[in-house]
């Protein structure tokens, strides 16, 4: 598949931080020793699974773009 620049708006690109965000939060919060066993957990298991679903409609939209970038070519 050929790369090609897709571009973004700020809010998307918000939205995109947002999520690496909470993705890397969570997974931070799953190996740090800052909360207790059972409380690190259940936070880091909540933030790592809004960081990934939250990525999927970011996927498909980049991929859209990306395909009609193509198209347009």
């Amino acid at each position: 598949m050929p790369r090609g620049n897709v571009s973004l708006r700020i809010p998307e690109i918000g939205f995109i931080a947002g999520t690496r965000a909470a993705f890397g939060g969570g997974l931070g919060l799953l190996l740090a020793d800052k909360l207790n066993r059972g409380q690190r957990k259940r936070v880091g298991w909540v933030l790592l699974t809004i960081g990934a679903a939250t990525s999927v409609p970011i996927i498909v939209n980049v991929l859209r773009k990306r395909r009609s970038i193509e198209i347009a070519a």
